[in-house]
């Protein structure tokens, strides 16, 4: 698909401002998207939207298709009489400066019980719409909703640790867990209808000012998630329910060992012969509560690469072919029944980064699929593709991404020909680098422009959302409300005109 020449800025919304310890999707959500609609930008991208697990990623969810309900807004839950102002404030002494996962899960979970106690106490107002919405979206949320039910009556603890008539999903254990754990089911079923009914009318609000949004799809799942333990079929599993084979990438310049990321990998050949319903159902909920679509790690559709489970390491997997072109068909096909506009191709990015061979090329050019550009990977020399000058119009331009070290940070600590090959090329002298590259992002040919928050703010390292080789301490960044200000919106204002975005 060709887009509009545009720009925009990536922010999850947990590194949102606010009192309550995480940022969410009330009133400083509402306050962004004016203030992005004030600087010309179109486009805000987030990260995946899914209730989070292990290690708080949103990389690694309990469902592809369900929301995160730490995302919550207190304040618009106060707004439904769910809960009082003393509620709100048991969550005011929480870090303002960062996410405290440690403190928040408990503490949000017991106001977020508090408020299913009110619902279920005075049913009046919402009772309606709760049904409808358990109706709607029955064919991933009954999953679900057992799936948390039954992990919370297990301690926690992932699901192919459970007995084994729930592991095997036996209809006699299930339907005698429906019974017993009948209210943690609706409760969780209540909190998945309170995120896409706050969802829903942010993105509306963001639309109506001219802001499109840019969702996140990962192309793999987590193995401790309702969408393996009710599909394990779909998925290279034994009888236990455990991976026989798991994603990562190789070795590298970066990493002697490889990635070794652990994800159970997609039986293909099982997904073909249902036309790929499952990719396709996944697609559709996603292209409900976003309008632009980013395929993370898009070279693993045209080939992945297969690490045994009992391999300590990612050093000796293997490639394999992925699904390709006929994935994509399948969903193009289906997507044309009125998902998107007739003629306008899918409205899809891919994360191409990393390495592209020439079948992950090919996938790109046959669906006109723009691929990304990060000039922070750019500063080894004039033939790198990451340089403006070598950017096609097709493609969408980064500052930097989720994973980078900010651009503050990387100046700081890149190799000191990096730093001087880029100061040349730029023709700057590095005391405004990220507004350097921000300028240089949003002057090239790229249709789209993109700049993670922290860049606009030109935040140092310390502003990192992830550092992909590290366990524990990512994801918690958050803005100060006054970040959120007139001076950096004058400046994005004036390279959008500058530049015709």
């Amino acid at each position: 698909m060709t887009f509009k020449r545009s720009s925009g800025i990536l922010l999850h919304p947990s590194s949102l401002p606010g009192p309550y310890g995480i940022g969410d999707l009330g009133p400083q959500a509402y306050r962004f998207v004016d203030w992005l609609s004030s600087t010309g930008c179109k486009l805000w991208q987030v990260l995946p939207l899914g209730p989070t697990g292990y290690g708080d990623s949103p990389y690694q969810c309990f469902s592809a298709f369900a929301g995160n309900p730490y995302l919550l807004s207190p304040d618009d839950l106060l707004a439904d009489g769910l809960l009082t102002q003393a509620d709100l404030d048991s969550l005011r002494d929480l870090p303002a400066s960062h996410v405290d996962f440690g403190q928040l899960i408990p503490r949000k979970l017991a106001l977020l019980q508090k408020a299913f106690d009110a619902f279920q106490a005075s049913p009046e107002n919402l009772r309606a719409s709760f049904d409808y919405f358990c109706a709607e979206n029955a064919s991933w949320l009954d999953d679900y909703t057992l799936f948390m039910a039954l992990k919370e009556a297990n301690g926690g603890g992932a699901w192919n640790g459970w007995d084994e008539p729930l592991r095997s999903r036996k209809k006699t254990a299930l339907r005698k867990a429906q019974m017993e754990l009948a209210e943690s089911v609706q409760r969780h079923a209540f909190y998945q209808f309170l995120f896409f009914r706050q969802w829903d009318r942010l993105r509306k609000y963001a639309n109506e000012r001219g802001i499109q949004i840019i969702g996140d799809i990962p192309i793999f799942v987590a193995n401790d998630s309702a969408d393996v333990w009710a599909r394990p079929d779909l998925f290279f599993m034994d009888k236990a329910g455990n991976p026989t084979v798991v994603a990562g990438v190789p070795p590298d310049i970066f990493s002697e060992h490889g990635q070794l990321w652990g994800n159970p990998l997609y039986n293909w050949e099982v997904h073909k012969k249902d036309g790929y319903a499952w990719w396709i159902s996944r697609v559709r909920a996603s292209l409900k509560i976003f309008d632009i679509l980013r395929f993370d790690h898009f070279r693993g559709f045209a080939g992945y690469y297969e690490i045994p489970a009992d391999h300590p390491t990612a050093q000796f997997g293997r490639w394999v072919p992925g699904p390709g072109a006929d994935l994509f068909h399948a969903i193009d096909q289906d997507l044309g029944n009125g998902l998107i506009t007739p003629g306008m191709g899918l409205p899809f990015i891919a994360e191409d980064l990393g390495l592209v061979t020439p079948d992950v090329l090919e996938l790109l050019a046959a669906f006109e699929l723009p691929g990304m550009r990060v000039l922070q990977f750019g500063f080894s020399g004039p033939d790198n593709p990451f340089l403006p000058h070598n950017y096609i119009p097709n493609c969408v331009a980064y500052t930097g991404t989720h994973d980078n070290d900010t651009a503050m940070g990387w100046f700081a600590s890149a190799p000191q020909h990096e730093r001087e090959f880029a100061q040349r090329y730029l023709r700057v002298d590095g005391s405004d680098f990220a507004w350097d590259l921000i300028r240089a992002v949003w002057a090239s040919v790229a249709d789209i422009a993109v700049t993670p928050m922290q860049d606009v703010l030109s935040c140092g390292g310390e502003a990192r959302m992830n550092f992909p080789s590290r366990l524990g301490g990512n994801w918690s960044w958050r803005m100060k409300d006054e970040d959120i200000n007139d001076w950096q919106a004058g400046r994005l204002r004036e390279l959008n005109w500058m530049y015709l975005r």
